[in-house]
């Protein structure tokens, strides 16, 4: 087969046909590549059969790649949305402890009433017992957070309550699968608000 082409090369390459025959040397070399390729061998194969389970093969590929990438994003939400939940219920607690004074430090002294120019001052342990007085009357606050962790309250400044949470989320559609060998990620929310 190859000596055949390499007589047709040879003979087109010295111009021994003429002009006429053109036509046919190029069927020739038509018909000598389709044999190279697997055309008219007589095995039943045909031209590109070779390339036939490539585009299956990246076809699954990107399938593949595309649920991936689902998982991914949708997993990135979850999480994403349960800290903007956890800052909600720290921005809840922090404006229930800003409003936590109890009538015996708003009437420092024993005063009747408040006076003119009188300074409110709030203190680290009724911000803290307001905080577990919300979260005790207020269950559903909490919603579908896990695990979720006082870590501080308190007022820098007798002023202004600042309430620090943490909680644990787990990857939506992966848990199943991290679970195994992981706790979940850690999420964490700081609040403040002002008493005045």
């Amino acid at each position: 087969m190859t000596t055949e082409l390499e007589r047709v090369k040879r003979i087109h390459r010295n111009g021994e046909l003429g002009p006429v025959r053109t036509g046919l040397l190029q069927r020739l070399r038509g018909r000598l590549r389709g044999r190279l390729h697997g055309e008219g061998t007589g095995d039943g194969t045909r031209p590109g059969d070779g390339e036939r389970g490539q585009i299956m093969l990246m076809t699954s590929a990107f399938v593949a790649f595309a649920l991936l990438l689902i998982t991914v994003v949708v997993s990135a939400t979850g999480m994403h949305l349960d800290r903007k939940r956890l800052y909600n219920l720290a921005d809840a607690l922090a404006l229930a402890a800003a409003d936590s004074m109890t009538q015996e430090s708003f009437y420092v002294e024993g005063l009747p009433e408040p006076t003119e120019g009188a300074v409110l001052s709030l203190a680290d342990a009724e911000i803290r017992a307001e905080v577990g007085a919300y979260l005790a009357a207020n269950p559903g606050a909490v919603g579908s957070l896990r695990d979720v962790t006082v870590v501080s309250a308190s007022t820098p400044d007798g002023r202004t309550a600042t309430v620090s949470l943490a909680a644990r989320t787990r990857p939506t559609l992966v848990s199943r699968v991290t679970e195994l060998w992981s706790d979940g990620i850690i999420v964490r929310a700081e609040s403040s608000a002002r008493a005045w």
